[in-house]
C-alpha cells in the first residue's frame, strides 16, 4: 500500500501516487524488483497497476531530513507498457505538478495519437454527410474560431433549427473576424469560404448533425489547442483528412512536419524580435512555430508578446481555400491574421507590403511545380523570399532534390541569380519520405541563405546529410517519433553540426561550390568504408551463391567449394587506414546497358541452352528478373562484368558471370586489369556502399563513375576459390 493515492481536481484522469522509506538507502533497488523494500521499485509497481484506466505519477521518497531528501518522479500514461522519468529531484506544489504533467512530451504525444485517431472517426462522419474533403477542413476552421466566442459556446445548444445553428455558426465567425479589423475584403472572402456550411444539405436541414460535430470538436480538438498551444492543429488535421480521402489532390498543398518547421525556426535562431515572413503560407505552420518561439523568448511579456502576435508574423497565401485556414489558424493562436495576405507573392503590391513590416527571417515550403511548362520553378519562391527581406536576414526554404542538382535550363539560371544576390549558408539533404503523411512522393532538401550578400567565391557551404531524423512508420498513424529519437538527440545533433560548420563523417560536409555544381551532400562526402568486414563480404558470396543455386547456372558442389573457402575470420576489415581511394573509373570503363523491356522478348527456363539473363534494376535474384531467347541484332551485355542500377533499387551492384541484356537505366562496368571473381564479388561489395549517395530525388547517372572506391583489394581477401573467369 503506498503513503498516498492524489486526485487532482483540475485533472480526475491522473493519479498521483507517493511511496516513502524512511532508509535514504531504500531509495532504489540495483534490480527495480524489491518492492516492499525500496521507495522507487514500490512506486514504479502502484504506478504499472493504476495505468490501467488513469495516468499516473509516481513519486518515490527516501531520507527524512532535508540533506539526505531523495525524490524520483515517474509519469505511466494510461495503457503505457513502461514508466518515464519526469521533473527533478525536488518536491513540487500540486499546481506545478499538473502543469509538467500536461505539458510533457509524454503527454502530448498520447493526446496527439488521440487527436489523429480522432481525425480518423471525424473524417468518417463527414463522409457520411458527404462533406467535400475540400470543405472539411474548413469547417472544422470555422467551428473552431466560433467556439473561441464564449456566448456561442453557451448558446449553440440550444438554437431552434439546424438552420438557425448554421446561420449562427457563420454570424459568429464574421462578427469575430471583423472585431479583430480582418478587412472589408479579406472578410468578403472569408465569408464566402465559410458560407456553404449555411447551405449545405446535411448540416444545415439535418437536425443534431452540426450540434454533434460542434461538440465533438469542442471536446476532442479544441481541448487540444488549449492544452498545447502553438503548434498547428489544423495544418496536421487537413493532413489526416487527405490521408483518408480516396484523392490526394485536396486542397493543393505538401505540409511541412510541425517537427521541421520548428527545426526551422532554430536554423535561423529566431528570437523575440524577429520579424518572419512566409511567401507560400499555406495553413500557417511555419508561422506558428515562428510564434512559439518567439513568445518563449519574450519570457512572459505580455506587452512583447502581444506584439509579436500582431505585428511580427507575416504571411502570403494565393488559394482563397488555404488562405482562410491559415487566417483560421491564426486567430485560433490569438492574432497574427491580419498580417496575412490574399494573392500572389509575386505581385508587386504584396511585395511592397512585405518589405514595408522589414521581415528578418523568411521560410518557405513553395508549390512543387508539375509538368505544366507554365508551372512556376520552386527556387523563383526562393528569390521572391529573400528580396523581400531584410539585408542580412535569413532564409529557410525546403524544395525538391532537383532544384539543388540542376546544372542546365531555368532552375539553374535561378541558382546563378541566387548567388549572385545572396549567400547559400547550407544545404541540407532531408529524408526520403518525410512528406509520407500527407502521401506526397517527393524527395527534398533544405536551403539556407543569408539575404542580399553575394556569395563569395572562397566561400565554403555546409551540406548536411540529414536523411534519418529518428521517425518511424506506423500503421494508419504515418510516420512519428516513436522512440523519440529526435526530441532527445537527432534535433541536436544536426543543429551543432550546421551551427559548428562541422565535418563529421557520415552526417556532414563542408564544401565551396558554384551554380554549376550539385548542392547536395551526397556529392562531396567520402564514404567510411572502415566498417566493412569480411563478414560483409560473405553475405556478398553468400548471395552470389544462392542466386546461382536458384538459377541452376553452376553445379551445387562447385558452390559449396566457393562457400568453404570463405576464412573463419569474419573481422577482417575491408579497408585499411592506408588504403588508397581512386575514381571508380580509374578501375572500370562505364557502359550503358542495352536499355530493353522485358515484354519484348520470349521468356525460357534458366537451364535451357540458349536461356540468356535478363538483368534488371531489382536488388533480389543478383538482379535477374528472367532468362529470355537471344534476339536477333542485340548483343548482350559481356559476362565478368557488374551490373549496376542507375535507378529503382539504386546502385544495386551485381557480378554477373555470363552476357546478359539490361533493362532501364543499367549500367555494367567492365575492369580495366585483370580481375579474379573474388575482387569483382568485392568490388560490388564497395559499390553499393555508396549507395546512400542515391535516391529518387538523385539518380546515378554521370556521377556514380567517380566516387572513391579502394585502389585494390586487401590481401587478407585473395582466397583461392575453385572458381576463376
Amino acid at each position: 500500500m503506498p503513503e498516498f493515492i492524489i486526485q487532482h481536481k483540475g485533472a480526475p484522469k491522473l493519479l498521483i501516487v507517493v511511496e516513502c522509506k524512511a532508509n535514504p538507502l531504500k531509495h532504489e533497488s540495483s534490480t527495480g524488483d524489491k518492492y516492499a523494500d525500496y521507495a522507487v521499485d514500490g512506486a514504479l509497481l502502484y504506478a504499472s497497476c493504476l495505468a490501467k484506466g488513469f495516468d499516473v505519477l509516481a513519486i518515490a521518497v527516501s531520507g527524512e531530513t532535508p540533506s539526505t531528501l531523495n525524490v524520483s518522479h515517474f509519469l505511466h500514461l494510461d495503457g503505457e507498457k513502461k514508466a518515464t522519468p519526469i521533473f527533478s529531484g525536488s518536491l513540487l506544489t500540486a499546481d506545478d505538478y499538473l502543469k509538467g504533467y500536461l505539458k510533457s512530451p509524454e503527454k502530448f504525444r498520447q493526446d496527439y495519437d488521440t487527436l489523429l485517431a480522432f481525425s480518423k472517426t471525424l473524417n468518417e462522419q463527414l463522409h457520411t454527410y458527404k462533406i467535400p474533403e475540400s470543405q472539411r477542413s474548413l469547417l472544422l476552421s470555422c467551428v473552431l474560431i466560433a467556439l473561441e466566442n464564449p456566448a456561442f459556446k453557451q448558446a449553440y445548444a440550444y438554437q431552434a433549427t439546424a438552420q438557425n445553428l448554421a446561420d449562427f455558426l457563420i454570424k459568429t465567425v464574421s462578427d469575430g473576424l471583423s472585431n479583430a479589423n480582418i478587412g472589408s475584403t479579406k472578410l468578403k472572402n472569408l465569408e464566402t469560404q465559410f458560407s456553404f456550411i449555411a447551405t449545405d444539405t446535411t448540416l444545415s436541414t439535418k437536425e443534431g448533425a452540426l450540434k454533434g460535430l460542434i461538440e465533438d470538436i469542442d471536446e476532442h480538438i479544441n481541448v487540444f489547442i488549449k492544452t498545447h498551444k502553438y503548434f498547428d492543429v489544423l495544418g496536421q488535421l487537413y493532413i489526416e483528412f487527405l490521408r483518408y480521402a480516396n484523392s490526394d489532390k485536396g486542397l493543393g498543398i505538401v505540409l511541412t512536419p510541425p517537427h521541421i518547421t520548428e527545426f526551422f525556426t532554430e536554423v535561423a535562431q529566431v528570437n523575440q524580435n524577429s520579424i518572419a515572413y512566409d511567401n507560400c503560407t499555406g495553413t500557417g505552420g511555419f508561422l506558428i512555430s515562428a510564434m512559439k518561439k518567439m513568445i518563449a523568448d519574450a519570457k512572459g511579456d505580455s506587452a512583447k508578446i502581444k506584439h509579436i502576435k500582431q505585428s511580427q508574423l507575416i504571411g502570403t497565401e494565393y488559394q482563397s481555400t488555404i488562405y482562410a485556414l491559415a487566417v483560421s489558424n491564426m486567430y485560433i493562436h490569438q492574432d497574427g491574421k491580419t498580417n496575412i495576405q490574399n494573392g500572389s507573392c509575386f505581385d508587386k503590391d504584396i511585395i511592397a507590403a512585405a518589405k514595408a513590416k522589414k521581415p528578418t527571417v523568411g521560410f518557405l515550403n513553395p508549390p512543387y511545380k508539375g509538368d505544366k511548362k507554365s508551372d512556376i520553378e520552386e527556387l523563383a519562391f526562393v528569390l521572391n523570399n529573400l528580396d523581400c527581406l531584410v539585408d542580412g536576414g535569413t532564409c529557410v526554404a525546403i524544395v525538391p532534390m532537383q532544384s539543388a542538382l540542376s546544372q542546365s535550363g531555368k532552375t539553374h539560371d535561378l541558382k546563378k541569380q541566387l548567388l549572385a544576390k545572396h549567400t547559400l549558408e547550407a544545404v541540407f539533404s532531408m529524408p526520403n519520405e518525410l512528406f509520407f503523411n500527407s502521401k506526397v512522393n517527393v524527395v527534398t532538401c533544405v536551403m539556407v541563405f543569408t539575404a542580399h550578400k553575394p556569395h563569395p567565391k572562397a566561400k565554403k557551404t555546409f551540406f548536411g546529410y540529414f536523411k534519418d531524423d529518428g521517425f518511424d512508420k506506423r500503421k494508419n498513424l504515418g510516420r512519428l517519433d516513436v522512440h523519440g529519437y529526435w526530441k532527445d538527440c537527432i534535433k541536436t545533433q544536426w543543429l551543432s553540426a550546421y551551427i559548428n560548420r562541422e565535418s563529421i563523417q557520415g552526417l556532414s560536409v563542408v564544401k565551396a561550390i558554384t551554380a554549376d555544381d550539385e548542392w547536395c551532400a551526397e556529392a562531396y562526402m567520402e564514404t567510411d568504408y572502415s566498417g566493412l568486414t569480411f563478414e560483409d563480404f560473405e553475405d556478398t558470396v553468400r548471395e552470389y551463391a544462392a542466386s546461382v543455386i536458384v538459377n541452376r547456372t553452376i553445379a551445387v558442389s562447385a558452390v559449396q567449394s566457393l562457400l568453404n573457402a570463405l576464412p573463419s575470420d569474419k573481422h577482417i576489415r575491408a579497408v585499411t587506414a592506408e588504403t588508397q581511394l581512386v575514381p571508380l573509373k580509374a578501375l572500370f570503363d562505364v557502359h550503358y546497358g542495352v536499355n530493353m523491356e522485358l515484354y519484348k522478348f520470349d521468356e525460357c527456363k534458366s537451364t535451357d541452352r540458349h536461356a540468356i539473363p535478363f538483368v534488371s534494376r531489382s536488388e533480389r535474384n543478383n538482379g535477374i528478373a528472367a532468362y529470355v531467347e537471344k534476339r536477333i541484332g542485340y548483343e548482350p551485355n559481356p559476362a565478368h562484368t557488374l551490373s549496376v542500377a542507375g535507378g529503382g533499387s539504386v546502385l544495386a551492384t551485381f557480378y554477373q558471370d555470363k552476357p546478359y541484356y539490361s533493362g532501364r537505366d543499367l549500367y555494367y562496368l567492365t575492369p580495366k586489369r585483370a580481375m579474379s571473381i573474388v575482387e569483382m564479388l568485392y568490388y560490388s561489395m564497395v559499390i553499393k556502399a555508396n549507395r546512400y549517395r542515391y535516391s529518387y530525388g538523385r539518380q546515378a547517372n554521370k556521377t556514380f563513375k567517380n566516387i572513391l572506391i579502394p585502389a585494390a583489394m586487401p590481401t587478407d581477401f585473395e582466397i583461392c576459390y575453385p572458381l576463376q573467369h
